[in-house]
């Protein structure tokens, strides 16, 4: 796999997508030695259920955890540290992350009680805990959700969770986006595996979960975030981390000529799943027919940039999106299925950032 590679995969056996993305970035090749030791870092911000679109799903590590073992890896450790605030052993139970541990047969490793050095970040010193930097290999596992101060969230922040308690404390009092820049000019950042199957729509904690049901995959941490941003509506200029990141030299946020792959195809899933007031507020505005996950979730991160900005006022035609409406004529519409409306975005999905830029212009 390839630096400006992206990994995309669709559906609902969350498992089993995991191993997906991790086979076909041929993991345990890079990896090599199956001596060597493995990390699995997910997000547990706080004690919250991955429906809430806060934490990252136990499938998920179940996943990883299954493709490691078949493939011969037997030093395997899921590790994390919550927010200060919060214990991290309450969000492992919360999660479902200890019936993946004894299922395994996986140990967790609490990194708020953790050891740790200092390193030397690009004229920064950071500190980071010691066992998360004593593995060979880290696999990420961010959740790709909104923030409460730094807007969005992924790869690049989910390292906050190797750094010690008096580090996160350290890391508020500066503003955030510095430090996570320079935190990630040492972190490993080996492989990142992004839970974007239903994160929050702007608050780490969740509460506004976003159905997407899709797993992607990345070596690059920073076109990890570049695209997340396309993903959620927002342009890289706006999360100043990620562009201080690039500078830094971590990664690239060209996502214009990434590589896109495509494991399979979304089917269609939108409104089988239970929705939030905010959310239900949102589609409201949206006149979905078969559309898939990743295209109506997509819509939903659009909308809630334009009421943002103060446009969701007034009677407005409902955007319509899916698969039910090929070959059809309307209004307004947004992906490829709707391209016989007199206005209509082409895209199967189109960015969250081109919806919101194509509605801004055409809704009336």
């Amino acid at each position: 796999m390839e630096r400006n590679d992206i990994l995309l995969i669709h559906g609902t056996d969350y498992k089993e997508m995991a191993k997906k993305i991790l086979e076909r970035a041929d993991v345990a090749a890079e990896i090599g030695d199956r001596n060597k030791s493995v990390a699995l870092k997910p997000n547990l911000v706080a004690a919250r259920t991955p429906a809430s679109g806060a934490t990252t799903h136990s499938e998920l590590l179940a996943g990883a955890v299954e493709y490691l073992q078949e493939h011969g890896f037997g030093r395997i450790t899921i590790m994390e540290g919550s927010w200060v605030g919060d214990y991290t052993l309450d969000a492992f139970r919360t999660a479902g992350y200890d019936k993946v541990c004894r299922k395994y047969n996986v140990p967790f490793v609490d990194l708020q009680k953790d050891s740790w050095k200092e390193y030397e970040a690009a004229g920064m010193k950071i500190k980071l805990c010691d066992q998360a930097m004593a593995s060979d290999y880290m696999i990420s596992m961010p959740v790709l959700k909104g923030h409460c101060q730094t807007i969005v969230t992924c790869a690049l922040k989910n390292n906050k969770g190797i750094i010690p308690n008096v580090e996160k404390r350290r890391f508020h009092t500066m503003g955030l986006h510095k430090p996570i820049a320079h935190l990630n000019v040492v972190a490993p950042n080996d492989f990142i595996l992004v839970d974007n199957i239903c994160g929050d729509l702007d608050f780490e904690e969740g509460g506004n979960p976003v159905v997407m049901n899709r797993v992607l995959g990345f070596k690059d941490p920073v076109l990890c975030d570049a695209f997340m941003c396309d993903c959620m509506g927002y342009s890289v200029e706006e999360i100043p981390y990620i562009t201080m990141a690039e500078e830094l030299g971590v990664g690239s946020t060209d996502t214009a000529h990434a590589n896109m792959i495509y494991l399979n195809q979304p089917e269609e899933t939108a409104g089988k799943f239970r929705m939030s007031h905010r959310v239900e507020r949102l589609a409201a505005y949206t006149a979905p027919e078969d559309a898939c996950s990743a295209c109506y979730g997509s819509l939903i991160y659009a909308l809630d940039r334009l009421n943002d900005a103060g446009k969701l006022r007034g009677k407005l035609p409902k955007v319509c999106i899916g698969q039910g409406y090929k070959g059809r004529t309307g209004e307004i519409g947004v992906g490829r299925c709707t391209s016989c409306f007199a206005k209509s975005l082409k895209g199967c999905p189109p960015k969250a950032a081109d919806m919101a830029e194509f509605l801004m212009e055409n809704w009336r």
